[in-house]
């Protein structure tokens, strides 16, 4: 459940793809994040991530480049104030901030980062993993699954 959002709530509405990775990933994958990245600027898709670990990060920062929507889920409460980089894009409505967590929630745990993600997989349509650690979180979280699940490695 969203508690928060900033941005054009209307990206809700749009077929979505949750992009999620592990935060250590091999330097063989990194690329073809960037790769997935680009290609899913220039087709338009509206991507839902965290954006969290440097990976996604710099996925973002892909994505950032285009006119395609982009939904920001949040596993803390919205900031006061919104970093530079997002004010074009608000301002342009292909950006929405999401989180389930009110204002006093201002660190990011293990416990708000894996409900953050058990929301973007709820609101997706399919799911792109760009690497999974074995054994860890993300692995954990994708067993029963039943959206179309696509691995870049």
């Amino acid at each position: 459940m969203i508690t928060a959002s900033l941005g054009n709530i209307d990206l809700l509405k749009l077929p979505k793809t949750a992009f999620l990775c592990s935060r250590k990933v091999p330097a063989s994958v990194v690329l073809k994040c960037y790769d997935w990245a680009i290609a899913q600027r220039e087709k338009g898709v509206c991507v839902i991530s965290g954006f969290h670990s440097q990976i996604e990060k710099d996925v973002l920062h892909y994505l950032l480049k285009g006119k395609q929507p982009i939904i920001l889920a949040l596993a803390r409460g919205l900031k006061e104030k919104l970093e530079p980089e997002f004010e074009k894009p608000i301002k342009q409505g292909r950006l929405l901030i999401i989180t389930p967590f009110d204002k006093t929630i201002k660190r990011v745990t293990e416990q708000t980062a894996a409900t953050r993600n058990k929301l973007m997989i709820d609101l997706a349509g399919q799911i792109t993993i760009g690497y999974t650690s074995p054994g860890g979180q993300l692995e954990e979280l994708l067993k029963g699954i039943e959206k179309p699940i696509n691995k870049i490695v």
